[in-house]
C-alpha cells in the first residue's frame, strides 16, 4: 500500500470508534450509481462507523434508482439511495416506501445533448436517455424541457442504466440528451459534450438523493433499531467527509469511475457544497417533486418519515457530532 494511502487509512482508523466484538448484523444498502452523493456511506464504512453501530453494511450498485427502489419494495435490500420521485411513483402504484433521510436537497444534474442538438426543434421528437423510468434522471428532465417550451409528450424516454452508459449514448448520438451528475458531468465537459441546461448550478430545492426504506421496517423493533444505527453511521460519515478532505478524496478516488485529481476535487467540492450535514430532508424539495406528479396523495407523510432523525437529535447524537468534529 502506498505511503499516502497508509496515512489516510491511519487517519480514518484513528477517527473511528472501536467496533463491538459481537457479531454484526448484515445490512444491504443499494445505490443507483457510484456518484459523489454516496460519500457519506463510503465514509461510514471507511471510518468504521457502521461496524461501531453493530452493522455489517454491504453497498450494492442497483444500476438505477427506480430499479433499486423496486428491489427495496420486494425486500431484496434494506435501504436504497434514491430520490423522492421513485418513492412517489412506487407508492402511487401500491408500494409502501418512506424516505427517512436526505443525502442531497438540491438538483445535482446537468442536461447534456448529442452533437448538433442545441434547440427545441432539435430535441422535439427525440429520445432522452434516463437511468430508469421514474428516477430523478427522468423526473428532472421536466425542468429542462420547460426551458425549451417542451413537455414530456414531445419526446420519448429510454432506460439506459448508470452514468457511463448514458454518457456513451449521448456522445454517440444514440439519444438526443441525458442528465448526468458528478463525476460524469465533469467527464462530459472534459469530452466537450454540449451543455443544454446546467440545473446543478441553479441549486433548485429537490429531494434528489434520499435514504429510503420500507414503511413496515419502521414498525418492527429490531429493523427500526438497525435503521437508526445506519442513520447514525451515515451522519458521522458526513461529518468525517467534511472535516477530513484528504481522507474523503482518497475514498472517492477508490469508489468512483475513471477519476483524475481534478475530477476528485470537483466531486468533493460539489459534495461539501450541496450535502445536508445532518441528512435532514428539505420540505421545499419534496414539494417541488410532488408538483411534477398529477393525481394521488400530496401529503408528505405518505412519502417521508423523519421520526428516526427526530429521535437521533433528541437523544443528543447530533450535539455529540458537533462537539467531536468541532462543527458548532
Amino acid at each position: 500500500m502506498p505511503a499516502a494511502r497508509l496515512a489516510v487509512a491511519a487517519v480514518l482508523i484513528a477517527t473511528a470508534v472501536a467496533a463491538p466484538a459481537s457479531a454484526q448484523q448484515p445490512f444491504r444498502a443499494g445505490i443507483s450509481d457510484p456518484v459523489n452523493t454516496v460519500l457519506a456511506w463510503w465514509m461510514g464504512e471507511a471510518g468504521g462507523f457502521y461496524a461501531a453501530q453493530g452493522l455489517k453494511v454491504s453497498v450494492l450498485n442497483m444500476e438505477g434508482g427506480s430499479r433499486g427502489a423496486t428491489a427495496l419494495q420486494n425486500g431484496q435490500i434494506d435501504v436504497m439511495h434514491v430520490g423522492l420521485s421513485s418513492v412517489i411513483r412506487l407508492n402511487r402504484g401500491g408500494g409502501n416506501l418512506r424516505l427517512i433521510g436526505s443525502l442531497s436537497n438540491v438538483v445535482r444534474f446537468t442536461f447534456f445533448s448529442a452533437p448538433g442538438v442545441k434547440t427545441a426543434a432539435d430535441l422535439k421528437g427525440g429520445v432522452i436517455g434516463v437511468s430508469t423510468a421514474g428516477s430523478e434522471s427522468d423526473t428532472t428532465v421536466n425542468l429542462a424541457l420547460a426551458r425549451f417550451g417542451l413537455k414530456r409528450a414531445d419526446v420519448t424516454f429510454k432506460d439506459l442504466g448508470g452514468g457511463p452508459a448514458r454518457l456513451a449514448a449521448v456522445k454517440a448520438g444514440e439519444v438526443k440528451a441525458t442528465m448526468l451528475n458528478e463525476p460524469f458531468s465533469t467527464f462530459a465537459r472534459e469530452q466537450n459534450v454540449n451543455v443544454l441546461v446546467d440545473l446543478a448550478a441553479e441549486q433548485t430545492p429537490w429531494l434528489f438523493s434520499g435514504i429510503v426504506v420500507r414503511k413496515d421496517s419502521l414498525a418492527v423493533a429490531r429493523e427500526r433499531e438497525n435503521l437508526k444505527r445506519f442513520l447514525k453511521g451515515t451522519i458521522e460519515g458526513n461529518y468525517l467527509a467534511v472535516t477530513n478532505p484528504r481522507g474523503a478524496k482518497e475514498v472517492l478516488s477508490k469508489e468512483l469511475y475513471n477519476t483524475t485529481l481534478r475530477t476528485i476535487d470537483i466531486a468533493y467540492d460539489d459534495f461539501v457544497r450541496q450535502s445536508p450535514l445532518n441528512i435532514e430532508p428539505s420540505q421545499k424539495g419534496a414539494e417541488n417533486i410532488l408538483a411534477q406528479f398529477s393525481g394521488g396523495s400530496t401529503r408528505l407523510v405518505d412519502y417521508i418519515d423523519t421520526s428516526l432523525l427526530d429521535e437521533i437529535k433528541r437523544e443528543g447524537f447530533i450535539a455529540d457530532m458537533e462537539r467531536k468534529y468541532n462543527r458548532r
